[in-house]
């Protein structure tokens, strides 16, 4: 009777826990049951005392309880977590624990099973578990701050403190305005709170300034909290840094719109400010000036000094430029050495707006010709000068394109420098005129040398007895049309276009022919023969290796052939490629002279240091020898230091009797001109005897 009363207490308190439970006898006979464990447990049927536990349960469950009701049997607590439920198509997690249950004498008689499913704890645990992985990697990565209605910062977690470099005690109880770094204008945190207080989400790129006046880039989300009514009642606002983003961005947005070298605009940007000046002059009838710059003789400072001298310079010559320009003119860096400036606003008078540009350009060109020294050194042997040359297009509305306006103003500056550089040119239409004759020019020349069109006239050079002790080769173009055609129309065309090298290597071929022929004659084998070489045939990097071809070629004394340079193709040279080439020629016993001696500003400094073998005057000082005392002071100096230099002087452009007669008393030895013959072929000289009279 006491046992039984003790099943039905037992039985209530099992009926009363909120989980499966029932309790089994030794034979693992059903003795108790809840109304709760056949569900858990999926019961075939409704299970009844007595009945055996294997059939009263799902077969899955008694294979996984049956160690652990062994266990108990004989006396181990024993407890099982998170079981998952494979019978069940939902995925259910269950709970058990099983107690060894006693008779009156302490004997294990049973079992009590309790199971609980905690599918819905499982999955709450779970969650809550990534939510906090979530906010953790959120607080790792993410800017948080929470604000209330009015903007008062709340809560900061520790990225907005080491991004700002502000404590929390330093943001709590204020606004952003603590960080605003004064990049956004009002209307841009207008819209912003528009758009948040009206409950909607706002997202953005934001400029901050931390506590050390640095500024940061955030982009942000800012949520609004609503209430129940729809309200806003707070803000929370999540940030990404972007800093290095943006600075990227504005690092591609500089080089695509300015040059990374001078910091000044580029092509693309200046092209732009052009378009809008066109547009801005169509509607105001103002006109602009569109300026092409050029620095004279650029190549020499990067061949002299190398690149990054060069480099210097380039950025000093900018710097120059915005000083002198003032902000009058937007300036642009093209490319190598080579600006545009464009002068806007200069007015509806054609003539005031010539020239207050022409004011401008006229700075511009001062401030680029002060010398440039090198590094620290302030002594004038290291200072570089360097002038500018400029062509420049006054012009009104927008009748001309981008490209025409361009074109023409290249065209003008290619007339400054052909000019002789160091001016600034206004184009006018006789200059498109000229570059169409020029093109015409070129390409009729580009086939000259195919056609045999070119001859080599020669022009005799005498001693003091009027004897002919050599002559210079200058070419003509036997033009079909045009008859014979003097150097000065094309020489210039040939060396703008590319065409010099190909009459140059023609030249040279032609003079080493004529002296193998005078080899056998014997009022000529004496006779040396010069020719002009260009600078830029000069400075070809193969020039000395074909001039040795053409001494295996031809058999002829090479002492006979005398290469003649201006102090252009010296200047334009590197010193040491200079210096070896004319060791080099010097070796191959090919004679050297200097040309126009007197022209340039470097001549002396040439003669110390090269082993020339002729000086030519230029005709420029025997033209006014007679009449000019400086002149005849200069003649005269130069042939005392050529004497001891041990240099041969000969003197061009003499054209009267009186004028060889001055030189010859001067000590001169050689001469040159009209006097002695005009260029003509070689036929025309029979006798090395030249009249005089």
């Amino acid at each position: 009777m006491k046992q039984k009363l003790q099943d039905t207490h037992l039985g209530r308190v099992l009926d009363c826990l909120p989980l499966g439970a029932c309790r089994i006898d030794a034979q693992w006979n059903l003795l108790n049951i809840n109304p709760t464990f056949p569900g858990i447990t999926f019961s075939a049927e409704q299970p009844y005392l007595g009945k055996g536990l294997e059939d009263a349960i799902a077969p899955y469950f008694y294979k996984l309880f049956k160690p652990h009701i062994e266990s108990a049997m004989l006396g181990a607590y024993v407890a099982i977590d998170s079981i998952k439920c494979e019978v069940s198509q939902q995925g259910r997690m269950m709970d058990a624990s099983f107690f060894p249950s006693r008779d009156e004498t302490g004997e294990i008689d049973g079992v009590v099973i309790l199971v609980n499913d905690v599918t819905d704890k499982a999955a709450l645990d779970a969650t809550q578990k990534e939510l906090m992985d979530y906010l953790a990697a959120l607080d790792a990565h993410a800017i948080v701050a929470v604000t209330d209605v009015h903007g008062v910062i709340t809560f900061v977690n520790e990225k907005f403190c080491e991004i700002s470099q502000y404590s929390r005690s330093e943001l709590y109880g204020k606004t952003h305005r603590v960080i605003n770094s004064g990049h956004h204008d009002r209307d841009f945190f207008e819209a912003l709170w528009i758009t948040i207080s009206s409950g909607r989400i706002w997202q953005g790129e934001i400029c901050n300034r931390a506590r050390d006046g640095s500024l940061y880039w955030v982009y942000s989300t800012i949520v609004p909290f609503l209430d129940e009514d729809g309200i806003p009642f707070k803000y929370i606002s999540i940030r990404a840094d972007i800093t290095k983003l943006k600075e990227v961005e504005q690092r591609a947005s500089f080089l695509a719109h300015y040059d990374p070298l001078t910091g000044l605009p580029n092509r693309r940007l200046f092209q732009d400010a052009l378009q809008k000046a066109r547009i801005s002059s169509a509607k105001n009838s103002q006109y602009f000036a569109l300026v092409s710059l050029d620095l004279d003789n650029f190549k020499r400072v990067n061949d002299m000094f190398g690149h990054s001298v060069g480099d210097d310079f380039l950025c000093d010559m900018a710097g120059r430029i915005l000083r002198s320009i003032d902000g009058r003119a937007t300036a642009a860096r093209m490319g190598g050495d080579e600006f545009m400036l464009l002068i806007d606003k200069l007015g509806t008078d054609i003539g005031q707006a010539t020239v207050e540009a022409e004011l401008i350009t006229q700075g511009i060109q001062a401030a680029l010709s002060a010398p440039y020294k090198l590094g620290r050194r302030t002594d004038d042997e290291y200072g570089i000068i360097s002038t500018s040359s400029m062509g420049m297009l006054l012009q009104q509305g927008d009748s001309l394109s981008i490209g025409d306006m361009l074109r023409k103003v290249d065209i003008a500056l290619f007339e400054a420098k052909g000019n002789g550089k160091n001016q600034v040119v206004l184009f006018d239409d006789s200059q498109q005129e000229r570059v169409n004759r020029r093109f015409v020019v070129e390409n009729e020349l580009r086939d000259a040398i195919e056609r045999d069109e070119m001859r080599l006239f020669f022009q005799p050079i005498v001693n003091d007895q009027q004897v002919v002790v050599g002559m210079e080769g200058l070419i003509r173009w036997q033009h079909p049309a045009r008859g014979l055609v003097p150097p000065n129309e094309f020489i210039p065309i040939a060396e703008q276009g590319g065409l010099i090298l190909a009459i140059g290597r023609w030249v040279l071929d032609r003079a080493c022919e004529m002296l193998v022929e005078w080899k056998s004659d014997h009022e000529r084998q004496r006779w040396t023969l010069s020719v002009n070489v260009s600078a830029r045939q000069f400075n070809e990097p193969n020039f000395i290796e074909y001039l040795r071809s053409l001494l295996r070629r031809f058999d002829f004394p090479p002492e006979r052939l005398c290469i003649e340079l201006t102090e252009t193709a010296l200047l334009n040279s590197i010193d040491g490629d200079l210096q070896d080439k004319i060791a080099a020629l010097k070796k191959q016993g090919v004679k050297l002279a200097l040309d126009d001696f007197g022209t340039g500003y470097s001549s002396l400094s040439y003669l110390k240091r090269l082993p020339l073998n002729k000086l030519k005057i230029d005709q420029s000082f025997v033209r006014t020898l007679l009449n000019d005392r400086k002149d005849q002071g200069i003649t005269a100096a130069v042939l005392s230091m050529a004497t001891f230099l041990d240099l041969e002087v000969v003197a061009e452009g003499v054209e009267t009797i009186e004028q060889f007669n001055y030189l010859r008393s001067l000590g001169c030895g050689a001469f040159q001109g009209y006097l002695f013959g005009r260029p003509a072929p070689i036929d025309t000289f029979l006798s090395n005897q030249i009249s005089c009279a």
